[in-house]
This record gives structure tokens, sequence and C-alpha cells, in this order.
């Protein structure tokens, strides 16, 4: 996550009650193919030990950016910027998002989103308001398995049901599922992303976690690791996909 910037802007409409933890104003990396803006929100309500922005998860933390800055950064980059990436955290924790999505569209940008999942009838309701151009959804595991990952027994149901929210709806997305040596995230991967496929998704993704930041003891340089991950990879990339992603640590 990037460096926390002061906020101090005034409050001008509904999106400025966003709790924001931080800005990237230019970014190639958020949203495939895309030139994004990327605003970081506070909170999530899961607790992942290998989440590289522990600082984001707690739901009580004061933002350091007003809207108004993001306001005013698109105002600066019509014609550069395709879009705005929302990510956290956990975005859609935010009521206010809707009202920033919306601010986006209008000013003539794309919207992009970010989620774990959590919040599949705020999914639902958001993609049905038209303004979401493309969503990037954690898959972390299998639904049996998300209390060991996420803290929350329920996390499971959740986050596939907001996977089954995007198959219904036509905005494009990506899966993505990150793993962890040792960890039930790697032991799971292969199968949900064949359970994904077979759900009817075509764009995935697998990620290595990165242990910066995180709050979990674990090390991703550990022997073999890099060729287990590419074993993986192998895997699930002969599933078949409209497009597939490996990203290294």
């Amino acid at each position: 996550m990037p460096e926390a910037e002061e906020a101090g802007t005034r409050s001008t409409g509904p999106a400025d009650a966003l709790v924001i933890a931080g800005l990237v104003p230019m970014s190639t990396v958020d949203w495939p193919d895309h030139l994004t803006a990327t605003v970081f929100l506070q909170g999530c309500p899961w607790n992942c030990f290998y989440c590289h922005n522990q600082a984001l998860i707690p739901t009580r933390t004061p933002g350091v950016i007003a809207w108004g800055r993001v306001r005013a950064l698109l105002e600066r980059r019509r014609g550069l910027l395709d879009g705005v990436v929302f990510t956290g955290g956990e975005a859609l924790r935010q009521d206010a998002l809707a009202d920033a999505a919306r601010e986006v569209a209008e000013a003539g940008f794309r919207v992009g989103l970010h989620t774990a999942g959590a919040y599949p009838r705020r999914l639902r309701d958001l993609l049905d308001s038209g303004l979401i151009s493309w969503v990037g959804l954690d898959v972390k595991a299998l639904p049996e398995h998300y209390g060991a990952v996420v803290g929350r027994p329920s996390g499971g149901a959740k986050a596939w049901e907001s996977l089954q929210v995007l198959l219904e709806a036509e905005v494009p997305f990506e899966v993505r599922t990150t793993v962890v040596p040792g960890d039930m995230t790697a032991a799971d991967a292969v199968e949900v992303a064949r359970r994904v496929h077979e759900a009817g998704a075509r764009v995935y993704a697998l990620q290595q976690a990165r242990s910066e930041g995180t709050s979990g003891d674990f090390a991703v340089t550990v022997p073999g690791w890099d060729a287990e991950c590419e074993r993986m990879a192998g895997e699930i990339r002969s599933l078949g996909w409209e497009r597939f992603t490996y990203r290294p640590a």
C-alpha cells in the first residue's frame, strides 16, 4: 500500500464519507491492461494472516486521505487514466462506495473493484447499478476451509456466492487465488481453480503471497516453493482459460 497522505479537503458530497487509507495516483497492475488510480479503503471483516495490508483491516482506524483529493486527481488526469480501482481492506464494506463509484463514472472514468466477496448482496446491488466495469474477486480456499483462512466460518459461503453473483452479471471479472507455503490456500488451490472453472469463470490468476507487512510467520523463500507454485500454475493453466496469469511474489 502507498504511503498515507494527510486528509484535509472540504466535504462536498456523499462520497466524502469514504474512509480512505491510501492512494496510488497511477497504477498498471491493479486492473489488467488498464492504467488506473487505485484507492485503498479502510476496514475488512476478515483477518487473513497473509494479508500484506494488515493496517487496512481495523474498521475504526480513521481515514488519512479525503475523497476530495481523489476528485482533484481525476480532474487533472482526464485523458490519461482509464479508470479508478477501489480496493481495501474490503471496499464493499463502506456504504459510500456506491456514491464514489457514481462520481467516477460521471466524470468519464471506468470503475474497477477488488473484493474478497464478503458482501455478496452489496456486490449484486453495485453491479445492478451499472457503475462497475470490472471486478477482481479473491477466492481463497474451498468453502469448507474458509474459516481457517479468514477467521470467519461463514466466509466460504459468502465468497462463493459472490462468484455466482459475478457469473450472473454481465461484467468482466478475474478470479484470483493467493497461495502461502504449507497452508490450506496452497493445498486447495488447484481444486479451487477447477471448481471456479466448472462454475463458468474464464479468467483466473494464481498469486504467490508476499511476506512483507503481514501478521503471519511464514517464509515465501522455503526450498522448493517456487517450483511447487509453478507446478500448481501448470495444472491450473491446463484447465483451459480465456486468460490465465501466474503472479510470483
